[in-house]
């Protein structure tokens, strides 16, 4: 869908709950094409992690303070409220954009080369239970390259560049992640006194190939 001020379109991946719009969201997670320079439109009472996946990157101006963002595959994290303008670096951009309601949602987006465990449920202590705050939805996004997800060695989805798998539900295990590019692994949650978003504001990540 087009943007409202004609900047860009965007393309919803996945929203929670499901079907919900604009004003009923907990997180919402989308692409964004950005073809020019312009102001973001406000959100207040939501939290944004952007990540430039395509493009040379643009520069935010976040009320007033300007943020370089010229390598692919580095969140940044910002305010929806806050007065934020958009400057592209050299032509046109893709943004991921993870949107969150404060005080009904909290994430954390971390930028993955080569392979790992995604856990649907918080990594479970050496040895014990599953870990405080209970479960959690991964939502697995290729950025470059093609993805992969296993389970117990078994084949479970192929993502090419841009494709999403969203693991979730009381019966959803670890599964394995391999990449010959690069991968956003955005775990998502209800907020609580042991927030993601305040632990992890910026996640790990070398930046794209």
């Amino acid at each position: 869908m087009p943007w409202s001020n004609g900047g860009g379109v965007t393309r919803e991946i996945a929203v929670h709950p499901p079907g919900a719009g604009w004003d009923a969201f907990a997180w919402r997670v989308s692409l964004a094409d950005v073809t020019r320079d312009g102001p973001y439109s406000p959100l207040p009472g939501v939290r944004r992690i952007l990540t430039v996946v395509d493009g040379a990157g643009l520069e935010l101006t976040v009320d007033g303070a300007p943020q370089l963002l010229p390598d692919r595959c580095r969140p940044f994290a910002f305010p929806g409220a806050a007065a934020t303008d958009s400057r592209l670096l050299d032509g046109p951009v893709v943004n991921l954009n993870v949107m969150l309601r404060e005080g009904r949602a909290a994430a954390t987006v971390e930028m993955v080369r080569g392979s790992r465990v995604v856990w649907p449920r918080r990594r479970p202590a050496d040895g014990g239970a599953e870990g405080a705050g209970g479960p959690q939805e991964v939502l697995v996004v290729a950025a470059e390259g093609r993805t992969r997800l296993a389970e117990d060695g078994a084949h479970r989805a192929e993502l090419e560049r841009f494709d999403a798998a969203l693991l979730t539900g009381p019966d959803a295990a670890a599964a394995d992640l391999w990449t010959d590019g690069t991968a956003a692994v955005i775990a998502l949650s209800a907020a609580g006194p042991d927030s993601l978003w305040g632990r992890r504001l910026q996640p790990r990540g070398e930046g794209c190939p």
